[in-house]
């Protein structure tokens, strides 16, 4: 059967710039050549994801529905990728900022200012040039994309998108159309902002309880 807009699917993927190297992998061989030389930990995984979403790159679920399971290659422009650099985007930064920081500026790291990530291209005296433009923009890239099934378990669904969302695998329970999601403390609130999501995705009700709340509703109840 094809692939529609909102079915959740598991990939295995491993993007590349055109003749260049890997930037992004699932499959275990590639995260090593990614990471090599590197200490890290990194668990190489399928990637489950709902399709139309913004979960993926655009142009990818876009080329994906309609599509049966199995494997393509797609070879994205700029424009379908990353974007195109922009040149607006490489700015001046005064040295005492990162000073303030207590962080050396050199050449070549990447930093992140208030939730934008730019790249130090040269310091001089007490300016730093810094490059706010995606690392990849301006690159042709190749995705080889393996859809491995379409899943139709709810509790997978809910594992996946708490994922994406939270980067957290909250404990759940679903019971008709309700999702109550158990969260410590201080991310209640957050996760109680993402209830349309939760609606629009699964058709799911969602209330959050924190997990002080949980168990004192599993005493009343015992």
């Amino acid at each position: 059967m094809p692939l529609n807009k909102k079915d959740f699917i598991e990939i295995d993927f491993t993007g590349k710039v055109k003749d260049g190297e890997i930037f992004d992998s699932t499959i275990k061989e590639d995260v090593e050549k990614l990471h090599e030389g590197h200490d890290h930990s990194i668990e190489a995984k399928p990637f489950v994801f709902c399709l139309g979403e913004g979960m993926f790159l655009k142009s990818i679920e876009d080329f994906l529905i309609g599509k049966e399971t199995g494997s393509y290659e797609i070879e994205l422009s700029p424009e379908q990728a990353f974007g195109k650099r922009d040149s607006s985007l490489i700015k001046m930064v005064p040295i005492k900022v990162f000073l303030e920081q207590k962080i050396n500026p050199i050449p070549g790291i990447l930093l992140n200012f208030d939730g934008r990530i730019g790249k130090t291209l040269t310091v001089s005296g007490g300016r730093v040039m810094v490059d706010f433009n995606n690392p990849l923009a301006g690159k042709i890239v190749v995705y080889k994309i393996n859809v491995k099934r379409k899943i139709t378990d709810i509790n997978e669904k809910v594992k996946a998108l708490n994922e994406f969302l939270f980067r957290k695998d909250f404990e759940f329970t679903v019971e008709d159309k309700k999702l109550v999601l158990k969260t410590e403390k201080n991310m209640k609130k957050f996760a109680g902002m993402f209830k349309d999501k939760f609606k629009e995705i699964l058709d799911l009700d969602l209330e959050v309880i924190e997990v002080s709340e949980a168990k004192k509703e599993e005493k009343k109840t015992a």
